[in-house]
């Protein structure tokens, strides 16, 4: 038995780095949830300049790349959208949410509020194919 994780996940960008500088939701990637058994996304932030900056998570689901069913009920969720909201003095933090839905496609999508400094943050999706690569 193996003790390393490295060949049994997929590593796919979400939200590109970049700095948020105003109000202006953060959208990411959709993720194509085919031949995936479950899948995370995980939230990097650096320095949150501003002292009154909030930031709500969203995690949305669907059967086309629309992502047309909306918000994903908590029951599909690994975690929680309100857990893992963002505030002045999360610096450098990181977050996590899973999916463990039932529609193919998902995607993540980050508000910030009252936000006039810099948030600086990116999103990358942990994927867990149903079939592990040959070694």
């Amino acid at each position: 038995m193996k003790l390393d994780k490295h060949n049994e996940i997929e590593v796919r960008r979400a939200i590109d780095p970049q700095v948020a500088t105003d109000n202006t939701a953060l959208v990411s990637q959709v993720i194509d949830m085919a031949n995936l058994v479950a899948m995370e996304f995980v939230i990097a932030l650096g320095n949150v300049e501003d002292a009154d900056t909030t930031a709500v998570i969203l995690v949305e689901h669907g059967d086309t790349t629309g992502v047309e069913d909306g918000a994903v009920a908590d029951d599909y969720l690994l975690g929680t959208e309100a857990g893992q909201a963002i505030a002045f003095g999360d610096d450098y933090e990181t977050r996590k949410i899973g999916y463990k839905g039932y529609k193919r496609y998902v995607r993540l999508t980050i508000t910030p509020a009252d936000n006039t400094g810099n948030l600086p943050i990116c999103a990358m999706a942990l994927c867990f194919p149903r079939v592990l690569p040959a070694d």
